[in-house]
């Protein structure tokens, strides 16, 4: 085992994941919505509670794992989750519901994002989470980046695509796109762009606030 992989292994090892997401997370398997990973949700947990993240937008609900995760790190807050799959939302409502989540704290949008997210407000939201269909991650971080407000974080896990995107080799559509959309961002003065390698990786970008 490389050094890369023991680190990976010691990380999800030694990541607590809450009873309420765990069992949420069976439940996603159970349905074939992959969620996110523990060291993953971890971070995104860390980032809602550093920002004080009040309103939150999720493209791809899954059976609510994220959605969870974010909103133990920021229990004030409100999150709007969107995903195509009625199916999907049922099993998150039901996972918020047992993880006593205030139904106040939580808006659940079936529908298409490309559907959904130009009729929603911009320049409106502390947190937006991509995770829905990667054929239109690049749509979506675009929409997302127009929703945060300046100083907004955009997060998109599994960014690294099973460890495509470091393979040259690998050049199909989805792959392409990530690999643009790392590359670009972290080049772009309109962002401040990190990427972690932790879990299956996750891309964090703070929009620029020219008043800070």
């Amino acid at each position: 085992m490389g050094e890369h992989d023991a680190n990976q292994r010691f990380v999800a090892e030694t990541t607590v994941e809450p009873d309420h997401i765990a069992r949420a997370r069976t439940h996603a398997l159970e349905l074939g919505a992959a969620p996110i990973s523990a060291p993953v949700g971890a971070q995104i947990a860390v980032l809602a509670a550093a920002s004080r993240a009040l309103n939150i937008v999720e493209i791809g609900t899954g059976a609510g794992v994220s959605g969870l995760w974010l909103l133990r790190g920021s229990p004030r807050a409100t999150l709007t989750t969107i995903d195509k799959e009625p199916e999907h939302l049922g099993a998150a409502r039901q996972a918020f519901a047992e993880a006593r989540i205030p139904a106040a704290r939580a808006r659940f949008i079936t529908g298409r994002a490309a559907d959904v997210l130009p009729r929603m407000n911009e320049a409106s939201y502390d947190i937006v989470l991509v995770d829905a269909d990667p054929e239109s991650v690049l749509e979506d971080v675009e929409h997302g980046l127009r929703l945060v407000r300046a100083g907004g974080t955009v997060l998109v896990p599994r960014v690294l695509h099973g460890g495509a995107v470091s393979d040259p080799v690998r050049r199909d559509p989805v792959t392409t796109a990530y690999r643009s959309l790392i590359q670009e961002t972290q080049g772009s003065p309109a962002v401040i762009g990190a990427l972690s390698t932790a879990g299956e990786g996750l891309l964090q970008l703070t929009t620029v606030d020219d008043d800070r």
